[in-house]
C-alpha cells in the first residue's frame, strides 16, 4: 500500500468514524423526541458517510466487485442520503 492509498483509507475512517458519530446523535434525538426529522438525516448521514466507506473497504473486496460495481454501489448511496436528508427539510 502506497503512502498516498493509505492517508486515503485512514481519511475515509475517519469520515466515516465521524459520520457514525452524527447519525448516533441524530438518532438519540429521534428517540428522545420521538422527531422523524432527525430519523431522517441519521439515516442520511449513514448513507452519505459510513455506507460508502464499508461499500468501498470491506464489501467490495469480500465479494471481488468490480470498481463500477462498488462506484455504482456509492454512488446510489449517496443518492439515497441526499433524498433521506431532502426529505427531513420538507417535513420539518
Amino acid at each position: 500500500m502506497t503512502t498516498v492509498e493509505l492517508v486515503a483509507t485512514v481519511g475515509a475512517a475517519l469520515t466515516a468514524t465521524l459520520g457514525a458519530l452524527v447519525a448516533w446523535l441524530a438518532f438519540r434525538g429521534y428517540r428522545r423526541n420521538d422527531s422523524t426529522v432527525m430519523r431522517g438525516l441519521a439515516l442520511g448521514v449513514v448513507a452519505i458517510a459510513v455506507v460508502p466507506f464499508l461499500l468501498t473497504e470491506l464489501v467490495g473486496p469480500a465479494l471481488s466487485l468490480s470498481d463500477a460495481q462498488t462506484l455504482l454501489g456509492v454512488t446510489l448511496s449517496h443518492t439515497f442520503g441526499l433524498l433521506a436528508i431532502y426529505r427531513t427539510f420538507r417535513s420539518g
